[in-house]
């Protein structure tokens, strides 16, 4: 059996290319939405990609189910379980719990594990060529390394009310009935790591087993003590904000994302061009450098989304497909850099950029507004505003501050004043910088804070902690 993990540092999301070395087919759980990497790897192997699978509806990226199977002929498998609100609007087949799909010596038989969504499937995996039982689970949203997938996201993000404490049951459930009932050695390999708004806890290792998470996880006390009440409420308590566009990639992939099929290389543009559609409104500018670069001067009216590891979460929470058609254009370093950019954007749905420009000059450009931490205190501004999570706004804050996270503020816009200037900051100023450009596009007068926080707290004195 050949098992290889693709993960994506950008949304912390991992999928799995599963491959039967004797009959060169292979099977891919949880593809993101730009496939070139699945291919490859099926052709490096000399393998066929013949099945397809995930194991839910996703909310924190675009399912690339559909992309890959219609480039590869592969057969689709989608979960059936969930009742009627929970089924998948286009044509695949149903697995429900115990169903089993079969690749060469390879078996995937789909557990019902609900909770973080109600048709939530984890995969037991067998190499039936050398066992009889399963010796992996992929996990997905169920079980993570050192914590478990979060079930208040259909309140969050998905229009639910009070979803989240069924959820946190079901979970439980989830845990003594499916999870604790496998043996220890089980090797589990979930859809997330560090750094993924699906929980608020994980860990950074790739996979865990069974037995040391039933040992060794903050969960583990509750189950064994059957304490359902005091696990629901250690579950809920201290979830991280969700990111509005949680919202739409819960209904694009439920109804089925917009096939891509082959995009062409992305072209450099004169800058002349640029410029003239600048003029006309008829693009959005991406300003992909640093923060501090930004501050020394940017296009006018531009988005800061930095080409670094986080692209598709701040292009997503800069950037609404649903309401804004105009197409991106990109600052790259070159051709290579500006495709990376768009493969990561496409992973969240933001699929139409026009091409790139790989410098400023001729372009309009102003220098975005910097308030000082001295400043602040005399400064008359309508609003104070952290970008922050919540959870990091609790922990301290600038006295008289207010918190919208930064993944959403485009979406809560009617929770800002309409006149006036926003003070914006966040911890160092990188999500401070994609958020206030986000709100300069819209229409709001924002000047950030130099430093954020951290060159607040520094300036009120080292290790001051002012809670407010």
């Amino acid at each position: 059996m050949l098992l290889e993990r693709i993960y994506d540092q950008d949304l912390a999301q991992a999928s799995y290319f599963i491959g039967c070395q004797r009959n060169g087919e292979a099977v891919v759980v949880d593809a993101r939405r730009d496939i070139a990497t699945y291919l490859d790897l099926a052709a490096e192997n000399g393998m066929r990609i013949v099945a397809v699978t995930e194991t839910h509806i996703h909310a924190d990226y675009l399912s690339g189910t559909r992309e890959l199977a219609a480039a590869t002929g592969a057969e689709m498998y989608v979960s059936g379980e969930g009742g009627p609100d929970w089924q998948y609007d286009f044509e695949a087949n149903r697995l429900y719990d115990g169903d089993a799909v079969t690749i060469g010596n390879i078996k995937l038989t789909a557990s019902h594990t609900p909770g973080h969504t109600p048709e939530h499937l984890s995969f037991l995996v067998t190499d039936g060529a050398f066992a009889d039982q399963p010796g992996f689970m992929l996990s997905g949203d169920f079980v993570f390394v050192g914590d478990l997938g979060r079930p208040d996201l259909l309140d969050e993000a998905a229009g639910g009310v009070d979803t989240r404490f069924e959820g946190a049951s079901l979970i439980f459930k989830s845990l003594q009935e499916k999870f604790l009932s496998l043996p220890d050695h089980v090797q589990v390999l979930p859809a997330h790591g560090s750094g993924s708004a699906c929980g608020k806890a994980l860990g950074a290792v790739p996979a865990t087993t069974v037995g040391y998470e039933r040992l060794y996880s903050w969960w583990g006390p509750y189950v064994a003590a059957n304490d359902e009440q005091g696990f629901v409420d250690e579950l809920l308590n201290g979830q991280p904000d969700a990111h509005a566009y949680f919202g739409r990639m819960k209904r694009e992939n439920r109804d089925g994302p917009a096939m891509l099929g082959e995009r062409a290389a992305l072209k450099e543009l004169s800058t002349d061009d640029v410029r003239r559609d600048l003029e006309l409104d008829t693009v959005t500018f991406v300003d992909t450098r640093s923060h501090h670069e930004v501050h020394q001067g940017t296009v006018d009216n531009s988005l800061n989304i930095p080409a670094g590891q986080k692209i598709a979460s701040y292009g997503a929470w800069a950037v609404d497909p649903e309401t804004d058609g105009r197409p991106l254009v990109l600052l790259a370093a070159s051709q290579e850099q500006a495709q990376n950019i768009w493969d990561h954007l496409v992973r969240v749905g933001i699929d139409r950029v026009a091409g790139y420009v790989t410098g400023l000059e001729g372009l309009p450009m102003h220098t975005p507004a910097l308030l000082q931490p001295e400043e602040l205190e005399g400064f008359d501004a309508a609003l104070v505003l952290d970008v922050r999570n919540k959870t990091e706004h609790a922990e301290g804050h600038i006295p008289g501050s207010e918190q919208l996270s930064g993944g959403r503020v485009l979406w809560h816009q009617d929770e800002l004043p309409t006149s006036g200037t926003i003070v914006t900051y966040c911890q160092s100023g990188v999500r401070n910088s994609v958020a206030a450009s986000a709100l300069r596009r819209a229409g709001h007068d924002v000047i950030e804070l130099d430093g954020s926080y951290a060159g607040w707290e520094e300036w009120k004195g080292a290790g001051q902690v002012v809670n407010a």
